[in-house]
């Protein structure tokens, strides 16, 4: 809903800007339109615009929150914002996924503020990190958080975190269970500023351009300091075109995606859900145990979207037996590389409805490959380059393969790409997405570091990022595709990362397999070393061998649940420098 409208679609004439300039000249709040009553999609006051659980409440009645309910919420906070803050700043939110912390997003942006994302797991440091690139004047965040029974401190990290004006709200009931700073406020208290308001809950959402920030989220910071990714108004648009385009999202549709607004699925599954149509479903709590699988039963969640590490849990405990799942139309899968197997049991819980794959990113506001149910779709793989997208696959001297031919490359992505960033805060935009690339027809293309391959029948799968690419006795390989012949190559393996590292002594890297093993489970390393290598040699090369095995408990990973193999790569390389030494 244009307060001015755009004078185009896009317009390519000015050459300093490689995506594009796309919808010039209009004027919109992106919160706004997710809140009103639309013709197209359809929906009024008494849609359903929410529905949740709290984590321990599995037979209570599910919560439900009208269009217009959700409306009023958004603009008291609003009125409440401005109370508190100025035009223009940067409040964080580092909280769980929770209906209000889905109020307060919006609210902040409904306001002209802008919202900066932070994963409620993070390190108080890694708090203080992106609080300080952003220069954030306020957080909204929890006293606790409800995870399988436990409550787990969040307020506090927030304070060791040295963040500025902090709206603290309760995990359960009225009022915070900690003492708050002299600065702080209360949920409770941070509303009733809006008591004298003659209409507190009616507000004037503030136009801004299309290409206005609106969130600034973060790279995985997998490297160095993390990269601020600002999204504009045009990001919000992009995410939720993809989903309506590859999942088929409705009116009607329930969707529902265990998630954070620290990482992007959470922006993209809220919009997707608002400018759509559809109903946000949310589980306050830990997915990992049945009481999120009855949530997904009793509120009717019409599209599910998981990560593999949860189906792979799920899989494993059998948490989900007896539970009807029938209303599920599709499922949707992101954030690391799927199992075929564990592709193949969820869509059983569902009746074999389709798993849509996507891969893309926070700087993209979408995926750049994904499944369509307009084709038939292979288990942990990709069907499609994603809608208005374009793409090619480059060999190691940057040369493209052509189109359709079965291929193995790094992926460069055509620039003219709508809702992707034009700019990062704290990095030179050009230097990480541009400098270095491959021309293609005329364009710089944009690197996105993902090594994929395109199969006979045009499908696609990754094989890894560009950095997890090693080269194993001369021939390049990466670690998904390692791990996915590891991870089935005994039933007593629960998942697998794989790195190499250069040989103390020269020659071949090694290959090293850390591994953690299912319950009950106690195989050997060197046992494990030989059914590994066996495995790799039969169905990659016979010519690779693992040189080490490592039993964990637990993958270093992301908040968006990326696997960091570069941490477990600096491990062994201290292990064997030691090793070396003595």
């Amino acid at each position: 809903m244009f307060h001015q409208i755009p004078k185009c679609i896009l317009d390519t004439g000015d050459k300093s800007k490689r995506g594009g300039t796309w919808l010039p000249g209009s004027t919109l709040n992106i919160a706004e339109c997710c809140v009103i009553p639309t013709d197209h999609p359809r929906k009024d006051d008494n849609s359903l615009a929410v529905r949740w659980r709290d984590e321990g409440s599995d037979d209570s009645k599910i919560n439900c929150m009208t269009l217009k309910e959700l409306r009023e919420q958004v603009m008291l906070v609003a009125n409440a914002l401005d109370a508190t803050f100025s035009k223009g700043d940067a409040i964080a939110i580092a909280m769980p996924m929770t209906v209000n912390a889905v109020i307060v997003y919006l609210a902040i942006i409904l306001a002209g503020y802008v919202v900066v994302s932070i994963a409620d797991s993070f390190a108080a440091k890694e708090i203080a990190t992106r609080l300080h690139v952003v220069n954030a004047k306020g957080i909204f965040t929890q006293d606790f958080i409800l995870r399988g029974g436990q409550k787990i401190p969040l307020y506090s990290r927030v304070v060791e975190a040295s963040a500025p004006k902090a709206i603290v709200l309760p995990v359960s009931g009225n009022n915070v269970g900690i003492k708050l700073r002299y600065q702080d406020l209360s949920w409770r208290d941070f509303l009733s500023s809006t008591n004298h308001y003659p209409r507190p809950n009616h507000y004037s959402p503030v136009y801004q351009s299309v290409d206005s920030v609106i969130n600034i989220l973060f790279s995985s910071g997998t490297t160095g300091e993390p990269k601020a990714i600002p999204w504009t108004q045009l990001s919000a648009i992009r995410c939720a075109s993809d989903v309506w385009c590859h999942f088929d999202i409705q009116v009607g549709d329930v969707y529902c995606w265990p998630t954070n607004l620290g990482w992007v699925m959470g922006p993209i599954l809220m919009f997707s859900c608002f400018l759509n149509g559809a109903t946000l479903a949310l589980f306050h709590g830990s997915p990992l145990g049945r009481g999120f699988g009855k949530f997904v039963q009793d509120s009717g969640v019409t599209i599910l979207g998981t990560v593999p590490s949860l189906v792979k849990t799920w899989k494993s405990t059998n948490c989900m037996k007896g539970l009807d799942w029938t209303k599920i139309n599709t499922l949707g899968s992101t954030g690391e590389a799927s199992n075929v197997d564990d592709d193949l049991w969820l869509s059983s819980k569902a009746y074999y409805k389709p798993v849509i794959e996507c891969c893309g990113g926070s700087e993209l506001a979408s995926a750049y490959i994904q499944g369509s149910l307009l084709q038939p779709q292979a288990f942990g793989a990709f069907s499609t380059v994603a809608m208005a997208v374009g793409l090619v696959i480059f060999d190691e001297f940057g040369i493209p393969y052509p189109d359709n031919q079965p291929c193995v490359g790094e992926v460069g992505l055509f620039p003219l790409y709508l809702g992707a960033t034009d700019r990062l805060l704290n990095a030179d935009h050009d230097d990480v997405y541009f400098k270095g690339m491959p021309m293609y027809q005329g364009m710089c293309l944009r690197r996105h570091g993902d090594i994929v391959k395109r199969t006979v029948g045009g499908y696609f799968t990754v094989q890894g990022r560009a950095d997890d690419t090693m080269n194993l006795g001369g021939i390049k390989t990466s670690s998904v595709e390692i791990e996915r012949v590891c991870n089935q190559a005994d039933d007593c393996v629960l998942e697998t990362a794989a790195v190499s590292v250069a040989s103390q002594d020269g020659g071949p890297e090694l290959l090293v397999i850390f591994v953690i093993l299912k319950n009950r489970h106690d195989r050997k390393p060197e046992e494990l070393k030989i059914i590994f290598s066996k495995a790799i040699q039969k169905n990659l090369n016979p010519l690779f061998k693992v040189s080490i095995v490592k039993s964990v408990i637990e993958f270093p990973r992301t908040a968006s649940n990326k696997l960091l193999r570069r941490i477990l790569k600096d491990q062994i390389k201290q292990e064997l420098s030691v090793r070396s030494r003595i």
